[in-house]
């Protein structure tokens, strides 16, 4: 019987012809993480699919993905509506529905509120004035506000009949909860329920899963359910109807203004940049100005007035505080940048390509990537939100999703596979070859490759919005106190909110350390960001060419070291190319070789450029090779004649997610047209289109590179003339590419004296005096470092320690850590060997090995013993040295069991070319890589007895018989080639040396 409804409907197909249906208001994407099965586009098709006319996304305590999903709608015939689903776990509590975007705003004050106290949810919504609230049905009475309603699901239509609510229909709407289409689907989900709550799929209990009924129904099988209910369907109808999402993507949301007004801003920045002229340039040319004024028209042209001086603001800031920085990303390419000491870059000198930065076409803002050390970001970052307020700053998210690997051992061990049976599915996941379950774990491993896990944190990105943040997204808390973002960078730069890229680096705190150990050490204060003090500087550019760069940021990995030999990269703008050149993509598709011959060979050069002239013109400073971002930018823009906003297109298209969207397609597209219409060949068009694909996501802008290399130049610099003081500061910054041994290794190659940790000398961190470098107690694997930071503080109010007795009177110490001590020879002052150091160690603590004894106002003198003499052998400490501290600073020659078998040094080498060796090194680095027919080979870095460099390559079938094994000294056999001036041994035949043991070294 069919209930007759306030309009007077009395039948169920009048009801269908008179009202539009909208009936889902309550579906999951896979963003209710680890929990829903469909993309965003996927819910939107099925929807479209299932003859609805609008749905409302609702994921679970999240709005991560709502406001892509209204701009991915406007492709579908659905209209978007949002929400959450508040739950507990899997429990729900209710639906919150937006009527507006005010109603929007609101539930992502309320969700943020939460999330950031980590609160479960009240069972009671919050008072929220444009929210519409849906409770779940419960065969209790409750309460309901004017904005609030039951939501009856299909499965609760056989109880409805027995409950009070059969006499309030008017609060009852629809809510066919949807997270899946199918039954694969709905394992799908199961699945992720499991690896959710890390138990086995098994004890999977019902209440953290869904019933097989919450999936994508059509409108004709929802109102075949709810037939009987008309009132349920005229209420679902007219709630939804009463909801309007209205948003503009793709125009600028960042703040406006950083005066008063846009005029203010524009009179702030030509001052600025004016004001800048001086400090950068001596020579003031009519190039500079003419460049400087057509980036001021643009600049205020696009409204970026603000995205500049708030930039120049925080590098202010920073410089206040004694911070260094490095500015790069494409804003790099701008003058105004550099005038304001944004960036470190010239791009008049460097001839950088203005529309690379900015361009008349361009919507967002240029990149300023900018690095502070790793100790000052977070001071930086802090500095924002306060200025700015944390209503309007937030961090940006991002999304970690399940890839391969993760995704085979997540669902794994669900299935409760042991460590050895995933791995072995990881490396073979052939279905031939697996059991049941493990043909299970194959399939569903690949169903949800790609499927976001949960929300983390962009490593950089912070925005700064004109509205506040909560218009666009709730906010999740940091550790560190800062919010972030639910969505990620592309639906930021969608909805016109672009990023500011605060990042640190260890290599900028190299620097800052080192400048403040000259200072202390020399008197002598260094304007590191005076380009001009390093540039031409002789020295510098002879340790460039010679790959002599140990610590330098960006240019002391092998490869590097290798690439700047071949290239005589003794300048700054060899430098710049060499930057991006050893990027993967380059690397990979082969340019870089091509590059590296052209270099050196002026016929290939000469080929090239009449190969293809019209390429070779657009690319003539990097010899027709593609180095550089801009470099497709120029090739799509001259060579493929696409507009600038189009060759942009494509340029940010070789990120795989923009890749995938209908504008990329589209430019794409046009590339090949164009090139066809302009008659090249389809064999040279399909080359080149190659090369930007392999590439471009890879490569560095040239500002970029530019800003890394006058990094590079600082680091080089300092290491050129003050050498100890810079080893000892990227000591203390964590090293970088290579072990703190090999750092430890280059000081002394300079004259210095490495001396391990001492109760009166050392400090937390290593320190230098004279020449001589005091290892700090932080290299000390097992002392606490409370002990070690107290034993200072001690020291310091009362002078040194005169003996092991003093240091435990007035010193409380476990002998746990007491025995670290002894054992580095941190007590060496006394004269005493350590073990009748460890014998008084013991017997003036006694048991006490894990407390510290306390303090007392009356001591007892304890009596001295003599012992006698204790058998000591040489390498002694060097064992020591290596347990407690990870390196030593004996040579690691003097560990090996046998004797050498050959003196050979690489000093020998270019006597030698074309001949075949034997040779000792020490292991320093391997890389492996494939050969050409895809079998594994290896690049090898090493040490000889001097402690200069040798550098060996291993083709496969050398790698498989002679492979590495472990740290340590080998003897290396085979032959020395040279490449462009790189000297290197082709390996035939390599043995590990066998390491002296504590046996070998025990009296008989």
């Amino acid at each position: 019987m069919i209930q007759n409804s306030k309009q007077g409907f009395t039948n169920y197909s009048l009801l269908i012809t008179h009202y539009a249906l909208r009936m889902l208001l309550n579906c999951h994407s896979y963003y209710s993480f680890k929990y829903g099965a469909l993309s965003v586009e996927e819910v939107l098709k099925e929807s479209q699919a299932g003859g609805h006319d609008a749905i409302v996304l609702t994921d679970i305590n999240n709005t991560a993905v709502s406001l892509d999903f209204l701009r991915q709608a406007k492709e579908f015939k659905v209209r978007p509506l949002v929400g959450v689903d508040i739950r507990n776990r899997a429990k729900q509590q209710y639906v919150l529905l937006a009527k507006n975007a005010d109603g929007f705003r609101e539930i992502n004050e309320f969700l943020s509120g939460n999330l950031h106290t980590s609160k479960i949810f009240a069972p009671e919504a919050p008072n929220l004035n444009d929210v519409f609230v849906i409770y779940p049905y419960q065969g209790s009475h409750r309460e309901l506000k004017a904005n609030e309603y039951i939501g009856i699901r299909p499965q609760d239509l056989p109880h409805l009949p027995f409950s009070e609510w059969i006499e309030q229909q008017e609060k009852l709407v629809m809510l066919q909860t949807a997270s899946f289409r199918n039954k694969k689907d709905y394992n799908i989900h199961r699945l992720m329920r499991a690896i959710d709550g890390n138990t086995l799929l098994s004890k999977l209990s019902k209440e953290e899963q869904a019933v097989f009924e919450d999936q994508y129904r059509s409108k004709s099988d929802l109102l075949e359910l709810y037939k009987n209910y008309p009132k349920i369907i005229e209420n679902t109808e007219l709630l939804l109807a009463s909801c309007s999402m209205d948003f503009e993507f793709g125009t600028n949301k960042n703040k406006k203004l950083f005066t008063q007004s846009e005029e203010e801003d524009f009179k702030l920045l030509m001052k600025l940049a004016c004001d800048g002229l001086g400090y950068r340039y001596h020579d003031v040319t009519d190039e500079i100005l003419d460049r400087l004024n057509k980036e001021l028209k643009v600049i205020r042209q696009l409204g970026f007035c603000s995205y500049f001086l708030i930039n120049w603001d925080l590098v202010r800031y920073a410089q206040s505080q004694g911070y260094y920085h490095v500015g790069r990303g494409s804003g790099a390419n701008s003058l105004v940048a550099y005038l304001l000491k944004i960036t470190n870059v010239d791009p008049v000198d460097l001839d950088l390509y203005f529309e690379r930065f900015i361009n008349p076409f361009r919507t967002s803002p240029p990149d300023f990537d900018i690095d502070f050390s790793w100790t000052d970001r977070d001071d930086v970052t802090r500095y924002l939100f306060e200025k700015y307020g944390y209503d309007h700053v937030v961090l940006l998210g991002t999304f970690i999703t399940f890839n391969h690997k993760s995704a085979f051992r997540e669902i794994g061990k669900v299935f409760g596979l042991p460590d050895e049976e995933i791995s072995r599915l990881q490396k073979n996941p052939n279905p031939a070859q697996a059991d049941e379950y493990g043909k299970w774990v194959i399939r569903y491993s690949q169903y949800i490759s790609g499927f976001p896990s949960h929300n983390s944190i962009h490593s950089s990105g912070i925005l700064i919005s004109e509205e506040p943040i909560s218009n666009y997204s709730a906010t999740e808390l940091l550790p560190k106190g800062f919010p972030s973002t639910q969505f990620d960078m592309y639906i930021s730069e969608d909805l016109g909110l672009h990023k500011f890229d605060i990042l640190s680096q260890r290599g900028l705190g190299k620097i800052k350390d080192t400048l403040e150990i000259i200072k202390q050490n020399h008197g002598l204060d260094i304007d590191i960001n005076d380009t001009s003090l390093f540039m031409e500087d002789a020295r510098v550019k002879q340790m460039l060419k010679k790959g002599q760069a140990i610590g330098c940021f960006y240019v002391e990995s092998p490869a590097m070291r290798m690439l700047l030999t071949k290239l005589k990269a003794e300048d700054y703008k060899r430098l710049v190319a060499a930057s991006s050149i050893i990027r993967p993509g380059v690397a990979k598709s082969g340019m870089m070789r091509e590059y590296i011959v052209r270099f050196q060979n002026k016929e290939k050069r000469e080929q090239a450029e009449r190969d293809l002239p019209e390429l070779y013109s657009i690319l003539e400073e990097t010899y027709g090779v593609m180095v550089y971002q801009e470099d497709v930018i120029k090739v799509a823009h001259y060579f493929a004649e696409l507009s600038l906003d189009e060759a942009d297109v494509l340029r940010r298209g070789m990120s795989w997610k923009f890749k995938q969207r209908n504008e990329f397609a589209k430019v794409k597209d046009k590339f090949f047209s164009n090139c066809k219409t302009k008659g090249y060949a389809d064999a040279v068009v399909s080359d080149i289109w190659r090369q930007i694909e392999s590439f471009a996501n890879y490569a560095f802008a040239k500002g970029h590179s530019a800003s890394y290399a006058v990094e590079s130049f600082q680091a080089l610099y300092l290491k050129a003339y003050y050498p100890l003081e810079y080893m000892v500061a990227t000591l203390n910054n964590g090293g970088g590419f290579y072990s703190a041994q090999l750092y430890l290794h280059e000081a002394v190659m300079h004259g210095a004296r490495a001396e391990v940790p001492c109760v009166n000398r050392s400090s937390w961190e290593n320190t230098i005096d004279g020449k001589t470098i005091w290892l700090g107690f932080y290299l000390l694997r097992d002392l606490e470092r409370s002990t070690g930071k107290k034993l200072i503080e001690e020291r310091n109010k009362h002078g040194n320690f005169k003996s092991l007795r003093d240091f435990v009177k007035r010193f409380p110490i476990s002998l746990e850590q007491l025995i670290i001590l002894i054992r580095i020879g941190a007590f060496r002052f006394t004269q005493k060997a350590k073990k009748e150091l460890l014998w008084d160690a013991h017997f003036l603590l006694g048991h006490s090995k894990k407390t510290k004894p306390e303090k007392t106002l009356f001591q007892a003198e304890v009596k001295e013993f003599e012992l006698p003499e204790l058998w000591k052998h040489k390498l002694e400490d060097a064992f020591d040295e290596l347990e407690l501290l990870g390196l030593s600073v004996q040579s690691p020659f003097q560990l090996v069991k046998d004797d050498l078998p050959s003196d050979l040094k690489a000093c020998h080498l270019p006597c030698l070319i074309n001949r075949y060796i034997r040779i000792v090194g020490f292991l320093i680095h391997r890389k492996p890589t494939k050969a050409s027919n895809g079998k594994i080979m290896y690049f090898g870095t090493w040490i000889d007895l001097d402690g200069h460099w040798l550098d060996t390559v291993h083709f496969p079938p050398v790698a498989k018989e002679y492979p590495f094994r472990g740290p340590g000294c080998y003897v290396i056999e085979g032959k020395v080639v040279d490449e462009y001036g790189f000297l290197s041994i082709e390996v035939s035949r390599m043995q590990r040396m066998t390491n002296l043991s504590i046996d070998d070294v025990m009296p008989g």
